[in-house]
């Protein structure tokens, strides 16, 4: 299993829009991150924008190539991407700045 932490960033004058959206996340896109092998996804976000995510999957390349396949995704990326800074065009799920794991207590 990967562990999957990584990084971006909101925009400062979009924070609660963001938390909103993630307190009614679509029926249809939890049940695609679990068909694609999201598991134990959480979020975290710092007062200045700062995103932290966190997730396990069996394959992380897997995991984004099948959600890139699910027009649910599609459409979310779609939505989502003006909330954040910096993704230069891409889907946020694109611009995910991976952090590297250097310490796991099991």
């Amino acid at each position: 299993m990967e562990r999957v932490c990584f990084l971006l960033k909101v925009k400062s004058d979009k924070l609660e829009e963001y938390k909103k959206r993630h307190q009614a996340v679509w029926p249809e896109m939890l049940q695609a991150l679990s068909e694609t092998g999201w598991r134990n996804y959480s979020l975290y976000l710092r007062e200045d924008g700062l995103l932290i995510g966190y997730f396990e999957t069996p394959s992380f390349d897997q995991a984004l190539a099948g959600m890139a396949k699910r027009e649910v995704n599609a459409r979310w990326q779609r939505d989502m991407a003006p909330l954040f800074e910096n993704l230069g065009g891409k889907h946020p799920d694109e611009g995910f700045l991976r952090l590297e794991e250097v310490f796991h207590l099991d």
